[in-house]
Formats: structure tokens, sequence, C-alpha cells
């Protein structure tokens, strides 16, 4: 029988913040432009030879995941992500909650859910999302994503295990 409900706590470090930060923005026109742009910069330098496009591409390369490293870094820092997280899904919606704080979301106002190699991510809008690392989900990870594609629209949900 197909789960219809599930609970898990996360613990969000700097690690995870990293991952979906790397997501977020390589799936986003500027994310592909920059590093088309970088790429660009060292082919420049193999066909002219002028270091000064080496320099340039080299850095557009990796000046981007250095930046979102040390933001990830710090982003982890922040008193949210100290404690877990719980998260509770049921055929109404997805509720977290932290202390005596909650939140609750309906999945018809879920934006989309994704996944990377090392999460499970459930945009609550375009920039904002929760992420489930799959460390642990454990084995409740099939049963997230079954409860997520049961109850989000189709379209919206690009996970893979």
């Amino acid at each position: 029988m197909e789960k219809t409900e599930v609970e898990f706590d996360v613990k969000i470090d700097a690690g995870v913040l990293y991952d979906y930060m790397l997501r977020h923005t390589y799936t986003g026109s500027a994310g592909i432009l920059g590093s088309a742009v970088g790429a660009l910069g060292v082919v420049a330098f193999f066909l002219t030879g002028y270091p000064l496009y080496l320099i340039l591409g080299v850095v557009i390369l990796f000046y981007q995941p250095a930046a979102l490293y040390l933001r990830a870094k710090r982003q982890a820092q922040n008193p949210a992500f100290r404690e877990p997280l719980h998260y509770r899904m049921t055929e109404e919606g997805v509720s977290v909650s932290q202390g005596q704080t909650k939140q609750f979301q309906k999945w018809s106002d879920l934006y989309k859910a994704v996944s990377t190699g090392r999460s499970l991510i459930l945009y609550t809008n375009r920039v904002s999302a929760c992420i489930f690392p799959r460390r642990d989900l454990g084995e409740k990870q099939s049963d997230v994503i079954a409860v997520i594609s049961r109850y989000m629209e189709p379209g919206k949900v690009q996970i893979r295990m």
C-alpha cells in the first residue's frame, strides 16, 4: 500500500546549502550564461594565445562556485539551522516545525520538486525551498518521493532516484 503521510527530521549544514545553491544557480539562465562566457574565455586563450582571456575565463568559471561556498558557510551559521527541522507530509500539504515555530504549505501552493545527488528540494516559490538531505531521509526517501509525486502536479515534479 502506498504511503499517504510521512514524517522526518533534517539537519541543514553548509554542504547541504552549497549543493542547493549550486543546483539553483547553474540551472538558471545567469549560471548557464556565466559558465558559457567563462568557457569562451578559455577557448579564446587557446585560439589567440592572449593570457588575459585565460585569466578572465578562469576567474569567471571559479568565482561563482567559490562565492556560493562562502555564502553557504555563512548562511549555515544562521540560528534557524542549528536545530533539526521536523517535516510532516500529509494529503493536505507539508508542515515544517522547529521548537514552537510551525509553517504549513498546501500542495497546490508549492512551486516544484527537484533532486540533486545529495538532496530532494521542494521549492515553495521561485527562490525559496525546503531541502531534504538524502542522508537524513534514509529509508524514508522513497516514501517522501511517493508522497510528493502523489500530491503535486506531475509537471512540477522532477525527481530522480
